[in-house]
């Protein structure tokens, strides 16, 4: 079935939908992963975003059980080069087609995912829609200018959980994580370090974390623009300096804001399991999984804290903790659901914060 793209600058590619008929609109960026194309699918903080992903063969060891990252997926479409349909893998239980097409979410292939990364990359990520229904592309345009976008948007709502649950039950300590949109693969990862992990809508206000007298809190990753949510960020800065906080991805976004700083707009993002991070305090290297469109402006304002990673493609802020309280936090996502392991570390120094708290 034909397919058409429209950014909403005019350009214009064609292609063909592998999961029938449906139209969607979003931010369109792209994802430079060879591999973990079903946790980036399943990933919240995707919502309002179409997915290009850069590798030019996909779905090629199909879809299993253990690899979602939540219940459903999240993002608005998913471009490809070639969807692959016949999986080789024995955990597979089902195609990529079949399990997009469940889901009810556009999925295109033969478009010129080159073209369109490179065309991304150098005018930035912006707004477009996927159509296999209207191939009108002066329409479809029109209909990529109009559509809201990310930036102050509120899509936190949209993804988080609608009431407390327990994630683990058993462990010496007691966290309560902030679910932006929160990937199982963190949760796991805390679960497993004797955590007893409890998960907490976005709008629960400090008054009713610190209520529940958790050794540390956990800020999750989300979707969107951080400024979007100042209801949550009035929140954090409660908490700050009362628990450990340890925070990911949004979760940085709003401690920044918390504490006075400025966040902006990424041009084209950061989305890909091979971005290099240099660990300021060893100077190590670390190679990382991202995916965010924002980030922290560390010159914006004079607070007590210490950039502690950054970023070696553009230089940008990817990590940061303060000097006084026991708050810290990464942009990346350490817990390697896809990606490397490299930065797992983070999860013990975040036990560590707690064993050294009063």
């Amino acid at each position: 079935m034909k397919a058409l793209l429209a950014l909403e600058d005019g350009f214009l590619l064609e292609g063909e939908s592998f999961t029938g008929s449906g139209e969607c609109s979003g931010e369109v960026v792209f994802n430079t992963g060879m591999a973990g194309y079903q946790e980036i699918l399943t990933d919240p903080s995707y919502k309002g975003q179409i997915v290009t992903m850069t590798y030019p063969l996909i779905g090629n060891y199909g879809i299993n059980e253990e690899d979602m990252e939540s219940d459903r997926i999240w993002l608005e479409g998913f471009i490809v080069g070639e969807a692959s349909g016949i999986p080789s893998s024995w955990r597979s239980t089902s195609t990529l087609e079949e399990f997009i097409g469940k889901h009810k979410v556009l999925g295109i292939e033969g478009i010129d995912t080159r073209a369109l990364t490179k065309h991304i990359r150098e005018a930035g990520a912006m707004k477009g829609v996927l159509s296999a229904e209207d191939l009108d592309p002066a329409s479809l345009v029109a209909k990529a200018k109009a559509s809201p976008g990310l930036v102050g948007r509120d899509l936190v709502k949209e993804v988080t959980s609608s009431e407390s649950r327990r994630w683990s039950a058993d462990g010496r300590f007691r966290v309560v994580a902030m679910d932006f949109g929160v990937k199982h693969n963190i949760l796991r990862l805390l679960a497993s370090r004797n955590i007893q992990v409890t998960v907490v809508p976005a709008a629960t206000k400090a008054e009713e974390i610190l209520e529940m007298d958790p050794d540390g809190v956990f800020l999750s990753n989300g979707p969107g623009d951080p400024a979007g949510v100042p209801y949550v960020v009035e929140e954090v800065g409660k908490l700050l300096g009362r628990k450990p906080v340890f925070g990911i991805c949004l979760g940085q976004q709003l401690i920044g804001r918390a504490l006075g700083f400025e966040t902006f707009k990424l041009k084209f993002g950061h989305h890909g399991v091979n971005h290099p991070v240099r660990n300021e305090a060893t100077g190590r290297i670390e190679i990382t999984s991202q995916n965010h469109g924002f980030c922290v402006d560390i010159e914006s304002a004079d607070a007590p804290v210490e950039v502690t990673h950054v970023n070696l493609n553009d230089r940008t802020l990817e990590g940061f903790r303060h000097r006084e309280m026991p708050v810290f936090c990464v942009q990346y996502h350490p817990e390697a659901a896809p990606g490397p392991h490299d930065s797992a570390y983070l999860f013990d120094e975040f036990v560590a914060s707690m064993e050294a708290a009063p």
